[in-house]
């Protein structure tokens, strides 16, 4: 329990010896954005995610399959707009990828743009779970999603992806002494799993009990917050900002 407690200290106040400086805190924060935004989606625009494409994928056979309550047209749109935020995350990261800071910074910029639009939609629009503002907010954060998970595939730390749990959780289980393994990052993994249910009960309360706008400017709150916070860090240049090899 003390190896567990040690290593979630460590990964929320990572110690001057890190070679990711400050990069696990801040893409658990990011990870509390992706369940804000997929809270906000799957209960303000019907049964679709605009961060997890596993779902996604399955909901568009639900819906093949003449399955109630589920959208092929939005399915599609979701998972289209993500590999084009993630062909962009790309392409961000092929340019700024030997400088960590400076990437997660224009990307949570980048990303905190397209979040700030989703909020003017829902403000605006008289009904944004339907017809075309639907569409326009699932393609906007969609895409600002999948440049978030191109962005953390680059800055590679380890169990800490932003959108996707399986593998982190499958860890738990499969790395654990129990199975025969060390039971090595367990406090990560699950300080990962964590801030992602923290996102989604955030989106979810924000959605249900005050407003769906309310949702959107939450994680619009935390990626502005992340992009300043990374930029005052990653000013000098310290060394955490060098591609891990």
């Amino acid at each position: 329990m003390n190896a567990v407690v040690t290593d979630a200290w460590r990964t929320i106040v990572p110690g001057p010896e890190d070679k990711n400086g400050p990069l696990a805190p801040l893409l658990l924060a990011l990870t509390v954005v992706t369940g804000i935004v997929d809270a906000f989606s799957y209960l303000a625009l019907g049964h679709v995610f605009v961060a997890n494409m596993t779902g996604n994928v399955v909901f568009l056979a639900f819906a093949l399959a003449g399955a109630g309550g589920f959208s092929l047209a939005a399915s599609l749109a979701a998972l289209g707009a993500f590999s084009v935020g993630a062909l962009v995350g790309g392409r961000l990261s092929a340019r700024l990828g030997r400088h960590r800071g400076r990437l997660l910074v224009v990307v949570s910029g980048f990303e905190a743009l397209l979040v700030a639009t989703s909020a003017v939609v829902v403000s605006l629009a008289h009904s944004p779970g339907a017809g075309a503002a639907r569409y326009v907010l699932i393609v906007v954060l969609s895409v600002s999603m999948g440049a978030q998970n191109a962005m953390a595939r680059r800055l590679a730390v380890p169990d800490l992806t932003t959108t996707v749990l399986t593998l982190t959780i499958t860890g738990m289980s499969a790395d654990s002494r129990l199975a025969g393994g060390g039971g090595s990052k367990l406090g990560r993994r699950i300080l990962s799993a964590l801030s992602m249910f923290v996102g989604a009960l955030l989106g979810a309360m924000f959605v249900l009990k005050v407003s769906r706008a309310a949702a959107v400017l939450a994680a619009l709150a935390f990626l502005c917050a992340i992009a300043v916070i990374t930029a005052s860090l990653s000013r000098t240049s310290p060394p955490w900002v060098e591609p891990t090899t």
